[in-house]
């Protein structure tokens, strides 16, 4: 399944981030071994004891809901962080790329899924981060967003809210980015919505269930 899914998004020129939360390692390590090296997680955790397993040229996505506390913890270690998902953690982001003095690649989480266990900004909440962005340099980079739709069978609902996401983003990007040429991800789609969100420009997708 890997080998005819991972050459399809790269055909597509979607990036696959392959959720590895909860998975055994060895089930993570034949992936690895086929050729996948860009793995989300999201337990800091889990995030810490597997980066000391697996080989170095791993790129670990944080894509889970992050503690503002717990960010000192993930910085050293990761690529990109899909989940920033309040004004405090990108505050608290910025501040502690500044101590340690590294480049920090973030996706701004917008709120389109209707549960309320769902994370993620509203609008005012996004522009309050991108004019913070904008108007103070520092190591952060914002390269986009992500978003998770409803859990539901419903596709056209599905659909409706990744169509929603991806209007955010040409907001952000014709707003604040239009000159900016990192501004370019769209985290969206999941194992079960994956192709509705590739139809509604993903460039990257989180999965898991598919893959293991």
């Amino acid at each position: 399944m890997y080998t005819q899914l991972s050459k399809s998004l790269t055909d597509q020129d979607v990036t696959l981030v392959a959720v590895s939360k909860t998975r055994p390692d060895e089930q993570v390590m034949a992936l690895y071994d086929q050729g996948q090296r860009i793995f989300g997680e999201n337990r800091v955790s889990e995030l810490e004891r597997k980066t000391e397993y697996f080989p170095a040229d791993v790129e670990w996505h944080m894509i889970g809901h992050l503690q503002s506390k717990k960010v000192k913890i993930v910085l050293p270690i990761v690529s990109m962080i899909h989940s920033v998902d309040s004004v405090k953690l990108y505050d608290t982001i910025v501040k502690e790329a500044i101590k340690i003095s590294k480049p920090v690649s973030i996706l701004l989480q917008y709120k389109i899924g209707q549960e309320e266990a769902k994370y993620g900004l509203d609008k005012d909440a996004l522009d309050t981060i991108i004019n913070k962005h904008l108007s103070s340099p520092s190591p952060v980079q914002i390269k986009g967003l992500m978003g998770m739709a409803s859990f539901v069978d419903d596709q056209d609902q599905v659909r409706s809210e990744f169509v929603e996401l991806k209007s955010v983003f040409n907001y952000c990007k014709s707003t604040y980015f239009a000159l900016d040429d990192q501004f370019v991800e769209l985290s969206m789609g999941m194992s079960g919505d994956y192709k509705i969100a590739i139809e509604e420009g993903a460039t990257m997708v989180r999965i898991g269930s598919l893959l293991f």
